[in-house]
């Protein structure tokens, strides 16, 4: 059970925890997970004193004195409430330390927990204090502007706001137009791809099944396509499906099957049928092993006694074969469904979720979001939902495998 939690379900909550947060790489304000309201007093100190300073050089050259005394007046008070709570003046000065010799202090010291009150009275005062330095600017030439500027602009990014918001990414996501599209998308191929892929795997098992000369060798050439890497697979039929060049292309606008060459890969339509083309290739041998491992189980000897009743081969298949391989079949449905539902790398590699993101599924879009865009918090929430989607279609068919066994066993046991 330990290590079906430390497997399985941890990543989930881990996964979960984080999409309770408002987390963004490009943003250094919420590139990490803050549950309080902070200062950041790395860079803070290394605004202040030279915004002091520099203040201090511009009122002993006699521009605009009063104002920028009274803006003095501000920064320095503002310091001093800063540096009353123990604490925070400790880490204050354990900071100030370590930026005078030249080296950068530790997270563990860098970031001091604040009031509420006081993180907002913080962001009130660099607030108005760099607008009164922009409006002071305007009216007065000061020698070091741009300095000035820069560095009351700097001190307004000391204060880190709490990340945390809850479930509004779940909330976000759930009335996002293209979490939907991307939803309907993943549904569309998992439904399409499956089905067709039950079909033919179960037409190719029961082929394969048959004794007939070379039969070892036509089992194992069966295997190729689900053996090749799905990359490499994705790429392969890019190549087939070039609008210009290729040759499965030529042959559908051949037959009939598209109006023209370029309308698979850049149509909306001609994309989805592509995508599910290339998965069905790929993933309907795996499908006919799984119903093959079902047929070798099932006794030679019933379809010599239904044979002696006068059964046909249809006859045969409906009331001997397909009663006795429903359990195979669930399990491969299972496991397709799941693999389905999931799908990322070929898609990824073969369309990258377009055109117009129309063979976009839930999990490139989460990638996308996650990776792309440096959102971590809304990738989680949607990496949380992918999951529970999954866990949905899991416990569905369970309880339908679960009850067949069950029904089978008791069969049996009359």
């Amino acid at each position: 059970m330990i290590l079906i939690f430390i497997v399985a379900v941890w990543p989930v909550l881990q996964s979960f925890y984080y999409s309770l947060f408002d987390l963004r790489l490009s943003d250094p304000k919420k590139s990490e997970v803050h549950l309080k309201y902070s200062v950041d007093l790395g860079r803070y100190l290394d605004n202040y004193p030279f915004l002091i300073s520099s203040i201090d050089s511009e009122i002993k050259k006699g521009n605009d004195a009063a104002e920028l005394q009274d803006i003095k007046e501000k920064l320095q008070s503002l310091d001093e409430k800063l540096q009353k709570d123990p604490k925070v003046k400790s880490q204050y000065n354990a900071v100030n330390d370590k930026l005078m010799n030249f080296k950068q202090p530790s997270e563990d010291i860098r970031f001091a927990d604040v009031e509420k009150s006081t993180a907002e009275e913080f962001s009130k005062t660099t607030e108005s204090v760099s607008s009164q330095l922009n409006k002071a600017a305007k009216k007065t030439e000061f020698t070091q502007e741009k300095k000035l500027l820069g560095l009351a602009s700097g001190m307004k990014d000391s204060i880190i706001k709490p990340t945390f918001i809850g479930l509004k990414h779940y909330k976000e996501d759930l009335t996002e137009p293209r979490m939907w599209r991307a939803l309907g998308n993943t549904l569309t191929f998992t439904v399409i791809s499956v089905a067709a892929e039950l079909v033919l795997g179960l037409a190719i098992a029961l082929l394969i099944n048959k004794a007939f000369f070379g039969r070892g060798l036509i089992r194992a050439s069966i295997l190729i396509p689900w053996a090749i890497p799905t990359a490499v697979s994705a790429m392969m039929w890019s190549f087939l499906y070039d609008g210009q060049n290729g040759i499965v292309a030529k042959l559908f606008e051949s037959v009939g099957i598209v109006d023209k060459m370029s309308n698979l890969l850049t149509t909306s339509t001609g994309a989805m049928f592509s995508v599910i083309f290339t998965d069905v290739w790929k993933t309907t041998p795996y499908m006919s092993l799984l119903l093959l491992a079902g047929l070798q189980t099932i006794p030679s000897s019933l379809y010599e006694a239904a044979s002696i009743d006068g059964a046909g081969k249809w006859k045969q298949f409906t009331n001997v074969t397909l009663p006795l391989l429903k359990s195979s079949i669930l399990v491969a449905l299972l496991f397709r469904t799941l693999d389905a539902f999931r799908v990322f790398d070929l898609i990824y590699v073969l369309t990258g979720g377009g055109p117009a993101n129309s063979t976009e599924t839930i999990s490139i879009l989460a990638y996308k979001v996650m990776f792309s865009q440096t959102n971590f918090g809304e990738g989680s929430a949607l990496s949380v939902i992918v999951f529970l989607c999954v866990a949905v279609i899991s416990m569905l068919f369970i309880k339908f495998l679960g009850r067949d066994l069950l029904n089978d066993g008791n069969g049996a046991g009359r």
